[in-house]
């Protein structure tokens, strides 16, 4: 299947997109606000059937930010193709078969369902099949009972949306969006890093953290058109801090080990007077003390070295597609973010 570009890209420039991980609908709806200020929008991962369920269940933001083109709905159905699918479903098949998921099966665990769509049945229906009988016989799938979705341990469920934020993203061009994956939720990345056990330092590549530091204040209480109009006033400089750790993570996790601790000691410093600055910026306007996070996890390693499994590790990034611009490199990185109660 070819992803047609969608309205929103006819005519403008590539959007940063937060891509919000794992599941189709976030948590805390006020913190999308303060999101805002760091992306052009958010994107969510949506089955068909549940397609407008985010508008549904906050019609106070969603609607609002629906009609202003800053919440954009990846249809799952279309977007996880065969590829995707492809890309999706090997990797856990073989983690299945080397016996990973084993300790989960014996643990007592109410299961949690995932979208038909999103385990790949669209894109490549007797791929994700195999899948989901190889999960039935180790005990970690159950029967659908409705057609339309699958029951799956919470884990399994986790990992798989966990994968798609990053598989998805070479797809994100053709609709106009730079897709960045982000989180409130880093712990449940930690979590699949020990069930899968993987190395913080594989040869593969190398991990690089910018640790979560308080860079604006929780906007929770601000009416929406007050948080527009100040991120039409200050939008670019805290755009610019979220492209920044970005840039640095890609940079330094491409660098020689000899080298990589002075710069990211360098890049860090450089993080925390931009940081400083938003912090000024975001007081002298809300008048509250900062206490929304934003920070980031990624990695770099060079193309063609066919470890799959080198590609999922710790500290918040996850699977590598290997469908990037660039032949000889790749990335993978995703955003964490947390606010006020739950920030600490």
């Amino acid at each position: 299947m070819t992803i047609k570009p969608g309205p929103l890209a006819a005519g403008r420039a590539i959007s940063d997109v937060a891509f919000y991980y794992p599941g189709h609908l976030w948590r805390q709806a006020d913190w999308v606000k303060t999101l805002l200020l760091f992306f052009d929008g958010v994107g969510l991962l949506v089955p068909e059937y549940k397609k407008h369920e985010p508008e549904l269940v906050d019609p106070v933001l969603a609607e609002p930010l629906r009609e202003k083109g800053l919440l954009h709905y990846l249809v799952a159905d279309e977007i996880v193709d065969k590829d995707a699918t492809q890309r999706m479903v090997k990797p856990i098949l073989e983690l299945t078969s080397a016996g990973v998921f084993d300790e989960l099966a014996k643990k007592g665990t109410a299961f949690h369902s995932i979208s038909r769509s999103r385990m790949g049945f669209f894109g490549h229906s007797e791929l994700a099949e195999e899948l989901y009988d190889v999960l039935r016989s180790r005990g970690l799938a159950e029967e659908s009972t409705d057609g339309v979705s699958v029951p799956l341990h919470p884990q399994i469920r986790y990992l798989i949306l966990v994968m798609l934020s990053q598989i998805l993203r070479s797809k994100g061009a053709a609709l106009g969006y730079d897709l960045c994956p982000a989180t409130d939720m880093p712990k449940v990345v930690d979590a699949l890093t020990e069930l899968l056990d993987v190395p913080l330092n594989a040869s593969t590549g190398h991990v690089v953290a910018f640790d979560l530091q308080t860079v604006s204040v929780d906007l929770s209480a601000i009416p929406l058109d007050e948080v527009l109009d100040f991120k039409a006033s200050h939008g670019e400089e805290f755009r610019a801090y979220a492209r920044s750790i970005r840039g640095f993570s890609r940079e330094i996790g491409l660098l020689p080990s000899r080298e990589r601790d002075q710069a990211f000691a360098d890049r860090q410093a450089e993080l925390d007077d931009l940081a400083s600055d938003l912090k000024k910026t975001a007081r002298v306007a809300w008048k509250r003390p900062a206490t929304f996070a934003l920070g980031l996890s990624g990695a770099a390693w060079t193309y063609g070295t066919g470890d799959w499994i080198g590609a999922l590790i710790g500290g918040g990034a996850v699977l590598l597609d290997e469908a990037f611009s660039q032949p000889d490199e790749r990335t993978a990185f995703s955003y964490l973010f947390r606010a006020h109660e739950r920030f600490s």
